[in-house]
């Protein structure tokens, strides 16, 4: 059994059990969240759509990181005008409880 979840503007497979990075999510370590099911499959039973509009899945906050770092240049030719940014961008882990 998987189910297919959307967080953060992205989806994910995921299975009971397993842990997973996303975007920042609200919320301490240890929380319980409930994440909506964009579909759910089940041997050879598939539910999308209406027929998940019910289901959630459960899943605890693990921890609050950072992703690596990528960093931004922006440059302008002929003009000697040049910028260098860095930028890292916070992630949460969970752990998924139940489908």
């Amino acid at each position: 059994m998987y189910a297919v979840i959307a967080t953060g503007g992205k989806q994910y497979r995921v299975q009971t059990g397993q842990q997973i990075t996303v975007e920042k999510l609200d919320g301490e370590v240890g929380d319980v969240l409930d994440i909506p099911a964009v579909m759910v499959v089940d041997g050879d039973e598939v539910a999308a759509g209406r027929d998940v509009t019910d289901r959630a899945i459960k899943a605890t906050i693990v921890g609050h990181e950072k992703g690596p770092k990528i960093r931004v240049f922006t440059y302008k030719n002929k003009s000697r005008q040049h910028k260098r940014r860095g930028h890292r961008q916070h992630q949460t882990s969970i752990r998924i409880d139940e489908i």
